[in-house]
């Protein structure tokens, strides 16, 4: 099963996303190919606020507590974090 996991970032947080950006890639890496994309949302400056990732998982209290494990999440940098089951259409592999 395929999860969204969309993440926005409190207002004016972007200093602590820069400091826990490191922390968060390694966290993300670990994950080896259960990470299907992932990547900032930027606003209209180009600036970070916020995250999405495609997390593949067999269950839904995975995805929930992957993201819960996020050094971005712990750090206390996300406002909402939104995640629903997907369904990949394209590209057809």
């Amino acid at each position: 099963m395929l999860f969204v996991i969309h993440c926005f970032d409190k207002d004016h947080q972007l200093e602590l996303r820069q400091q826990t950006r490191a922390e968060h890639l390694a966290y993300l890496k670990q994950c080896g190919t259960q990470i299907k994309a992932a990547g900032p949302t930027l606003d209209t400056h180009g600036s970070m606020n916020g995250s999405v990732v495609v997390f593949e998982c067999e269950k839904a209290s995975e995805a929930h507590a992957f993201a819960a494990e996020d050094p971005y999440a712990k750090a206390g940098l996300f406002r909402e974090v939104l995640i629903q089951e997907w369904k990949k259409v394209l590209p057809q592999e």
